[in-house]
């Protein structure tokens, strides 16, 4: 009986966590240094490809020829949505820009008027953006990975994004549903030549440069709605993303 006491409080403890963690929407603009160290977890690192991508999304060649899948608004009760209804909210369209700030990884998306510290480069308490780690003569730390601390994703529709640098980079996805673990979440390489596209529902964060900065294509649907989590908070730990491209990862 006190076993079953103890894994029933756990449970019960573990559940109240999660629920705190996730009644507030995240804060995307924030210091590095208000984040703490906690372990980090290695992303596995895998080729985009057509096949490795599936279930996942599609990539992309040309942009024009590209669906935006628009999820049909849920009905409430019994009665169906009438046809032709419910998904006619359209398609929001920007320039989804991410920029190494000294250590710490910046975007913003024209298309939704968002802007986020997506990672950094090391730890964030030891991370500092350029003015600040000039002004305390800390050099950037090298940047072999982005560690992350958050992802979304977007029941109302899929998101396109197409690079217009024409540069390597990264994108990291999970599978839909609520019950994310970190050991779900896989990272996508891709080499520039083409755009990934992810389907509604796909866990991700935003795109990773290769490079100091890069410019994308964002498509996506303007109805905008984002489900989150915040590592950090519901598991303690970070995720790792390796930037670089070793020979040896799936699909090379």
């Amino acid at each position: 009986m006190m076993q079953t006491t103890t894994q029933a409080t756990t449970q019960a403890t573990t559940q109240a966590t999660t629920q705190a963690a996730t009644r507030a929407a995240p804060q995307y603009i924030f210091e590095a240094g208000e984040k703490p160290s906690l372990p980090m977890i290695d992303v596995p690192l895998i080729k985009a490809t057509d096949q490795s991508v599936k279930g996942y999304g599609a990539l992309v060649g040309d942009p024009d020829e590209c669906e935006i899948e628009i999820v049909r608004w849920p009905a409430q009760g019994w009665r169906p949505i009438d046809a032709g209804s419910g998904d006619e909210g359209g398609i929001a369209e920007g320039v989804f820009c991410t920029q190494w700030d000294g250590d710490v990884l910046m975007a913003r998306n024209d298309a939704v008027d968002g802007e986020y510290v997506l990672g950094w480069s090391c730890d964030p308490q030891q991370a500092a953006r350029a003015s600040a780690g000039a002004r305390a003569g800390k050099k950037p730390s090298a940047r072999a990975h982005v560690v992350l601390w958050h992802f979304n994703y977007h029941p109302d529709g899929g998101q396109l994004f197409f690079p217009l640098d024409k540069q390597p980079f990264l994108l990291p996805v999970a599978l839909p549903g609520d019950d994310i673990k970190p050991h779900q979440v896989v990272a996508f390489w891709c080499d520039g030549s083409q755009g990934l596209y992810i389907h509604p529902g796909i866990w991700h964060d935003g795109v990773f440069p290769v490079g100091d900065r890069q410019r994308f294509l964002d498509r996506q649907g303007k109805v905008h709605a984002r489900v989150s989590c915040d590592f950090g908070a519901e598991f303690g730990v970070y995720l790792k993303v390796p930037l670089m491209l070793p020979d040896s990862i799936p699909g090379a």
